[in-house]
């Protein structure tokens, strides 16, 4: 058998050099395989291959031969030529793709195919390659077949039988064509079908939420994350305070993240959920427990939460008849649904959150002072925007790439005016409000440059809305239906800033805890600095 040797030649480039080095090798008696020629910056590399059919070939005289020719810098012995390394960095491509490529010529004879390929039909490479499509899978049901008889782009959902079993695919093959038309080959991409579940599974899954996600770098910020890291994998209740819009649950979140606990994250909003249904949500309730209930019963939150953690959201609004409950759960680590009588033992860590001041509700007698010691070992204050000025650049940058991404924009960026602007505001609404402001910015400007008049602040929007209310609108004059909504916010703002609970205020107001939620959504209220605000929008309404 035939042993070939390869060479690297390097030549000043010149008229000839192919014709020089073909004539040397044919009077030795020797055969090229092949040979690369690479023309650079005035010289020639030359790979080539050569053997001798009746015998061996010696390195060492042809090295001395390849020296004769005219113009010849170097020579040397090659390990691999530059056709074999390309061949080799596709085949390493073509194998770490994540579907199974089988590509065959117009006749239906396969001439490709990756790893996970072979994987997928539970066949070898060198049985695959140079065998008919038809070979590997019932004709009948062959994507590839039905994509050459009918020249069209075929997508089946396959399976077939392999030696660890069957396997099930989903298959998307398309013709190929050369550039006159012509009708050459096929390709068929494969994907397992458990990987696609995997994927589906994952895409399903709520997102990450880790302290990069919390944007800042002010020293309040990087001291505040710095702490989180050194108390997140400890089991200690967690108090997290802040004025709303400060980013409390978020911050949660990523203290959940960075706990690595196997368990689910599970928020609950103390102030959302209606007073007669929060006992059942937290604790479950047994089978029979009150009519309509599920047969052998249903597990609280509490439950649901194991090996994860549960987080309190404003927990001052935590009615105080339940708070001996919540009490009872945190000391104990166990739980009795409603209507039972088997203690639970509960594995989940306990984060909480209040924009309220605790302190003052326990001297005001609505919240428990144990219960208030008792959440109260490890307290996180997050910092009012108002407090770290300096991170609003890296905020309206994080907020204007999601806007122009969501609303399909060029990238916009702010002027020095409209950043100075936002330096001069208090932010009672916090990094909630300039989210909204941001969001409005980018909606009305229409360059890649946002400008101050674009900024529309809450104060300013507020002013705006008492000028239009007392200009005529074309037609008349404003809607009843207007003018009493403006009114009821005033008294919902009043009300809400005068009592220290929402559930207070919603006894003020003589309407139900719920109905006052929905009229605090509607008029998107926000509560931030101990005072309730209007957080709406309130200019666009005069333009509908």
């Amino acid at each position: 058998m035939a042993r070939s040797l390869k060479f690297k030649l390097l030549f000043e480039d010149r008229i000839g050099i192919v014709y020089d080095v073909a004539r040397l090798m044919v009077d030795q008696g020797l055969n090229i395989v092949s040979m690369e020629v690479e023309q650079q910056n005035g010289y020639a590399k030359i790979a080539v291959e050569i053997e001798k059919v009746d015998g061996d070939v010696d390195k060492d005289s042809l090295l001395s031969l390849f020296s004769t020719l005219p113009k010849i810098e170097s020579q040397a012995e090659l390990e691999r030529l530059p056709q074999e390394r390309r061949e080799r960095w596709y085949r390493n491509l073509f194998d770490g793709m994540s579907e199974g490529v089988l590509s065959v010529d117009a006749n239906g004879i396969i001439n490709a195919a990756n790893s996970v390929a072979c994987r997928i039909l539970g066949q070898s490479y060198e049985v695959l390659i140079n065998s008919h499509v038809s070979e590997t899978t019932d004709p009948k049901d062959c994507i590839l077949a039905e994509c050459i008889a009918k020249k069209i782009p075929i997508n089946r959902r396959r399976s077939v039988n392999t030696d660890t079993g069957r396997v099930e695919y989903y298959g998307s093959a398309k013709p190929i064509f050369d550039t006159q038309g012509n009708f050459i080959g096929a390709v068929l991409l494969m994907k397992n079908l458990k990987e696609v579940q995997a994927m589906v599974d994952a895409v399903m899954t709520p997102a990450q939420i880790t302290f990069s996600d919390f944007v800042g770098d002010s020293p309040p910020v990087r001291n505040l994350i710095s702490f989180a890291h050194r108390i997140a994998k400890l089991d200690t209740i967690v108090s997290i305070t802040g004025e709303s819009g400060t980013g409390k649950e978020l911050f949660a979140k990523a203290l959940h993240f960075d706990s690595e606990r196997s368990g689910p994250f599970i928020p609950i909003n103390c102030a959302a959920l209606p007073e007669p249904l929060i006992e059942s949500e937290l604790f479950g309730y047994a089978d029979g427990a009150f009519t309509g209930a599920r047969k052998k019963g249903k597990p609280g939150l509490f439950e649901a939460a194991r090996n994860g953690t549960i987080f309190l959201d404003e927990i001052g609004e935590m009615p105080h008849t339940l708070q001996a409950k919540i009490l009872r759960v945190l000391q104990d680590g166990l739980v009795r649904r409603i209507g039972g009588f088997d203690e639970i033992p509960v594995n989940a860590r306990v984060l909480t959150a209040t924009n309220k001041n605790l302190a003052e509700l326990v001297e005001e007698g609505t919240f428990r002072e144990d219960l208030f010691y008792r959440i109260n070992v490890l307290t996180v204050q997050i910092p009012p925007l108002r407090e770290r000025l300096g991170d609003i650049p890296l905020l309206v940058d994080a907020f204007l790439l999601r806007f122009n991404q969501r609303l399909e924009k060029p990238k916009q960026t702010l002027s020095q005016g409209a950043l100075a602007k936002l330096n001069t505001y208090s932010w009672p609404g916090n990094v909630r409000e300039l989210q909204n402001v941001i969001e409005r910015a980018s909606i009305l400007s229409d360059g890649g440059v946002i400008h101050s008049d674009a900024i529309l602040l809450n104060s300013e929007a507020a002013v705006d809305g008492k000028r239009a209310a007392s200009k005529p609108m074309k037609g008349g004059k404003r809607p009843l239906k207007e003018l009493v909504g403006d009114y009821e916010m005033e008294i919902l703002l009043e009300t809400l800033n005068s009592t220290s609970s929402i559930r207070k205020a919603a006894k003020m107001l003589g309407i139900s805890h719920t109905a006052l939620l929905k009229k605090i959504a509607k008029y998107e209220l926000q509560g931030g600095n101990k005072t309730y605000h209007c957080g709406k929008n309130i200019p666009f309404r005069n333009f509908q």
